[in-house]
């Protein structure tokens, strides 16, 4: 008939025919005892996830990531406890360069984050020296896959590999004019509308400059 009837209610315990077992004690916990419990409970992945976002200003998604296991949660909290006032390190930055580079790379070596090569205090130190232009974006990928396989200090690295990059304006500025003067031909074209000439300059420069 296409309807739907109800057969039967159950409504108390013994409906389902539930027996106490009479071998099993009463557990009585005190309110102390629940207080002290809950007192005593590190910060659970939905806070830590929720505080990410307020105080670091993170997306969901990347906060979503950091909390999903409590060392990485750390190793990106370390990264920033080491930033001062003065010198402080960009959170989404950090959390960027953790799930995008870190995590790929480890997962190439088949390593769980506390097994590092990259610790934490040396990420963060990679991360100031692009922000105070000691090396570019791009020369910092080069410094981290070094860092991978020798876990140094990413100072030594740029030192030891000359990789500071040239900032002056003037040192820079000489380098070009030499190239513009010893290229003629190339000038030429580039004033005759030929804008793609200017990646050869670029590439000249950055030859000279190493």
């Amino acid at each position: 008939k296409a309807e739907t009837r109800s057969m039967r209610s159950k409504e108390f315990a013994h409906d389902y025919r539930y027996f106490p077992d009479p071998d099993l004690l009463p557990v009585v916990l005190t309110e102390e005892y629940v207080q002290n419990i809950a007192n005593t409970l590190p910060e659970l992945p939905d806070d830590k996830k929720e505080r990410f976002i307020t105080q670091y200003g993170l997306t969901s998604y990347d906060a979503g990531v950091l909390v999903v296991d409590q060392e990485t949660a750390d190793y990106f909290e370390e990264v920033l406890s080491a930033s001062s006032e003065i010198n402080s390190r960009d959170p989404k930055q950090v959390a960027n360069w953790i799930i995008s580079n870190l995590f790929g790379a480890l997962k190439a070596l088949n390593l769980p984050i506390s097994q590092s090569p990259v610790v934490a205090e040396n990420l963060g130190k990679l991360l100031d020296l692009i922000e105070n232009e000691t090396i570019s974006g791009r020369i910092a990928k080069e410094v981290f896959e070094i860092m991978l396989d020798t876990s140094n200090d990413p100072n030594v690295i740029v030192e030891e590999q000359g990789l500071t990059q040239i900032t002056d304006d003037a040192s820079i500025g000489a380098v070009i004019d030499a190239v513009i003067l010893n290229a003629p031909k190339q000038v030429e074209q580039y004033r005759g509308g030929n804008e793609k000439i200017l990646g050869w300059f670029i590439g000249q420069v950055m030859q000279k400059t190493q």
